[in-house]
């Protein structure tokens, strides 16, 4: 009897010691907080661009290529693929026709001297600067392809012939408008020897006159007196 007391007496106090570390256990427990700042979502890079400045210019003039959102440090291949410029275009060549008239010469074919195909490295941004000369007219198209990132970016430019000075123009006396000078052909050393001659001539005969007619008056003069 006295045993039974005690057993039942130990397990009322195990229960009652238990009971807290129940109730605390079947508490939700808090998430704990992750270490380090969260990445942010990456984005997709930017195209690269490349770009001409001027766009236009003439032959053996320069103009500056720049290229931007490559690789760092890339090595950066560089094509140009050239065409003939198309009829008419301001600052071709022209012909002056025999009747004054001119008319646009079109270009038909050109052998480029200057590099079609050369490459650029580009700083740690991506980016890069260069120049190019043409040396021939016509359309000039730059495809720039990074070799390691592969992205790939183009750029046009315009090539106009040189402008020639214009040829004088030749008078023709069933033209207009007529030359300068008044409507009258300038008068050059080499046309005045025929006037002076001329010139000297009727001066001559005007002496001869002068002193033939001072000789009739004086042969009149004393023959009248010896009378």
């Amino acid at each position: 009897m006295r045993l039974s007391r005690i057993i039942m007496a130990l397990t009322i106090g195990l229960a009652v010691v238990a009971a807290p570390t129940a109730a605390g256990a079947a508490q939700p427990q808090p998430t704990p907080s992750p270490t380090g700042s969260p990445q942010p979502t990456p984005y997709p890079p930017q195209p690269p661009v490349l770009t001409v400045n001027p766009s236009t210019i003439y032959v053996g003039d320069t103009t500056t290529l720049s290229g931007f959102g490559f690789g760092p440090n890339e090595v950066v291949d560089i094509t140009v693929t050239i065409t003939p410029l198309a009829a008419g275009l301001p600052g071709q060549s022209t012909v002056r026709r025999s009747d004054g008239s001119t008319v646009a010469m079109a270009p038909v074919a050109y052998r480029a001297a200057a590099p079609t195909h050369f490459t650029v490295v580009t700083d740690g941004a991506g980016n890069f600067t260069t120049t190019y000369t043409p040396d021939t007219p016509g359309q000039y198209l730059f495809t720039a392809v990074g070799q390691t990132t592969g992205r790939t970016a183009s750029a046009t430019l315009t090539v106009l012939p040189r402008p020639q000075p214009s040829p004088s123009p030749t008078y023709h006396p069933t033209h207009k408008p007529w030359p300068p000078h008044g409507g009258k052909l300038p008068v050059t050393g080499d046309n005045l020897g025929t006037p002076l001659a001329v010139g000297g001539g009727l001066v001559g005969v005007g002496v001869v006159l002068m002193l033939a007619g001072l000789a009739w008056r004086r042969r009149a003069r004393f023959g009248g007196s010896t009378r």
